[in-house]
């Protein structure tokens, strides 16, 4: 896990200076503590040497910049050392990520003829791209990554992405300039650039929390996961997708089969991603999902050996803590657990916001920000069990029908003001599809208007309703490819951005090609189905779990990472924040409604969950203003 970040002058200007390179990748060097270099690229005449002391300037002067920090995981020599050049020098690429197959491929490489320096697997993908091309080489990967190639022979720069967005890659696009980055904040230093909020954006943020595929910044995009964008020499950028999860379900998994295959796909693909020259332990929430990689992981390697990393509670409705002990005590492993207070949430809001670079759309990033700063001091790599909600059918939502509470009289008395919202908001009700994508917003539709009285419904449905129409399969398997395009991603960032922010790679075992594959090949009928007389989601992985630990441990109510809003906002440390730091902001910036937000904040007592999602929100919102937009 790295960090990687570049530009192109599009006019194909030259620069004699590599110092704004090397601002860029200072500003993102927790990705990458371990080594940083540079690249200067004439488009023209050809590449450059890698530069990795700041003091030596680059040879020749260049259109294209690449720079790279790097986090040691296999091969900790400088062998290993990105931007990594062919033996030729025509071409230069850039991996931020771990291909776990990569090793597969290494001997008919080298029965080709190809030479290796390094024992990475960031060579391998060098020579995989020299041999197949860049669709080739993508068909070929299984792993997280973001890369960056340039290509001298086909005057032509490569970004790309995995499948499902793991790893981060953002563009911004300008007219004589695209540049890309791991993370945002570097764009900060390019000349004549400064961040602005692209409001037209605000409602679909507002009601899902993320905007799919894009930023709140003007011109600052993500690269899509499973395409790749090419910049040719006439600065034509084009978008090619190498993979769509709508082509996944189409080979069903037989009933009898189901069972063992999923629990023998994921042992597999656990031992692929225990490849390390590092430390590695798991993250461990108490779930189905965490437990379950960490019992393969356990497997894997001498008892004893694994170390779990932990957040708790000191509300019991929030703390899995039980169940951490069942897993711990019964694998035997070296745990770290760590409670979370208060103090320490709100002390920290600003750090995990620079980190995140977005709004903290979800309460519980800070508390897996807590999570690997803690867990640095025992390992460098964690894996983790996200995807498995997605892919497996593990959300209430897929249980449930749509929640009553959008379809309430104090939303439509709001709608009555104005007829053209009143019918678009019918218009998508009455549709299934439409429901189900409601289903996967926060709070409620009321209050998302009582913040934001411009909320435009249409505008937040319009581009997720495209990709929900878009979607093959029974409904609950187009509910899963959904899920996976639209919900997932958002969480990945969180995970990345929290965990990188402390120098922690972090590995997800159900994001696996071969276990989507088969996940989304397993009948919906056998994810979700009555067990003692109420529906049960994701119940085929909560048998698998049972297996392992128990009846009671697999079927108990799902809870989630939660964090105790209530109880932390009735704190002074919130009270305070509130009154010097957050009203005063939202009132000077004069987009949301202040006067309804704080009359919840007075009385947070009584507010019910939708009033505290949405303070959380525009307490996020503020803070990421003024660490961003108030530059």
């Amino acid at each position: 896990m790295c960090g990687l970040a570049g530009y192109i002058n599009l006019s194909h200007r030259k620069e004699d200076s590599i110092q704004t390179i090397w601002q860029m990748i200072d500003l993102q060097k927790h990705r990458g503590p371990d080594d940083s270099a540079v690249l200067s690229i004439d488009t023209d005449k050809g590449l450059g040497e890698v530069v990795a002391r700041r003091e030596y300037q680059a040879r020749n002067a260049g259109d294209l910049f690449f720079g790279f920090n790097r986090l040691s995981i296999l091969d900790l020599s400088s062998n290993g050392r990105q931007p990594m050049v062919s033996d030729d020098g025509q071409v230069a690429l850039m991996m931020n990520g771990e291909i776990y197959n990569a090793f597969d491929y290494k001997e008919t490489l080298e029965l080709k003829g190809y030479k290796f320096k390094s024992t990475t697997d960031t060579e391998i993908v060098l020579k995989l791209y020299l041999e197949y091309g860049i669709d080739g080489m993508l068909k070929k990967l299984n792993g997280m990554f973001a890369i960056a190639i340039w290509d001298m022979r086909l005057k032509c720069l490569f970004l790309t992405r995995d499948r499902f967005g793991i790893k981060p890659l953002y563009i911004l696009r300008g007219k004589d300039r695209l540049a890309f980055s791991s993370e945002i904040k570097s764009f900060q230093v390019l000349p004549d650039f400064s961040f602005e909020l692209d409001k037209s954006k605000l409602d679909e943020f507002l009601l899902f929390r993320n905007v799919i595929n894009d930023t709140l910044f003007t011109d600052i995009h993500n690269c899509t996961p499973g395409t790749y964008v090419s910049v040719n020499h006439s600065g034509d950028i084009k978008e090619h997708v190498y993979y769509d999860v709508n082509t996944e379900g189409t080979i069903p998994i037989a009933k009898e089969k189901s069972f063992s295959t999923l629990g023998e796909t994921l042992e597999q693909s656990v031992n692929r991603q225990m490849i390390s020259d590092v430390k590695l332990g798991c993250q461990l929430s108490g779930g189905v999902d965490s437990s379950l990689v960490t019992y393969y992981a356990e497997q894997s390697l001498d008892q004893g050996a694994l170390e779990t990393i932990s957040i708790n509670f000191s509300n019991p409705s929030f703390s899995e803590e039980k169940y951490i002990d069942e897993v711990t005590q019964k694998l035997n492993l070296h745990a770290h657990k760590y409670l979370m207070d208060p103090e320490y949430y709100f002390n920290n809001l600003e750090n995990a916001t620079w980190h995140f670079e977005q709004p903290l759309n979800h309460p519980n990033t800070i508390g897996i920000y807590y999570l690997s700063e803690e867990a640095k001091k025992h390992v460098t790599v964690l894996l983790s069990g996200e995807g498995a909600d997605e892919a497996l059918a593990g959300y209430d939502r897929f249980v449930n029908t749509v929640s009553s509470a959008y379809f309430n009289r104090k939303f439509l008395s709001k709608l009555k003001q104005n007829s053209a919202d009143l019918l678009n908001f019918l218009r998508y009700y009455i549709n299934d599809g439409s429901r189900l994508i409601m289903d996967s917003s926060f709070g409620s539709l009321a209050t998302v208007k009582d913040i934001y009285p411009e909320f435009n419904f249409r505008t937040a449905m319009t581009k997720r309703a495209g990709i929900l129409n878009n979607l093959s399969g029974d409904r609950i398997l187009k509910h899963r490819k959904y899920e996976l395009k639209t919900y997932l991603p958002d969480l990945l960032m969180r995970q990345d951005k929290m965990s990188m922010a402390h120098s922690i790679e972090n590995r997800v075992p159900f994001l696996d090609n071969e276990m989507v594959k088969i996940s989304l090949g397993i009948s919906g009928k056998e994810l979700i189905d009555k067990r003692n007389g109420r529906k049960e989601a994701k119940l085929l992985l909560k048998k698998l779990c049972r297996e392992k630990f128990g009846d009671e441990f697999a079927f108990r109510r799902k809870k989630g990472f939660g964090i105790p809003l209530k109880d932390f906002m009735k704190s002074s440390d919130f009270q305070s924040k509130w009154l010097n730091e957050i009203e005063p902001g939202i009132k000077k910036r004069n987009i949301f409604h202040t006067k309804v937000i704080s009359k919840w904040v007075a009385n947070v007592e009584h507010a019910n969950p939708a009033q505290l999602d949405a303070i959380w929100l525009m307490t996020a919102f503020e803070v990421w203003a003024k660490k961003y937009l108030d530059q």
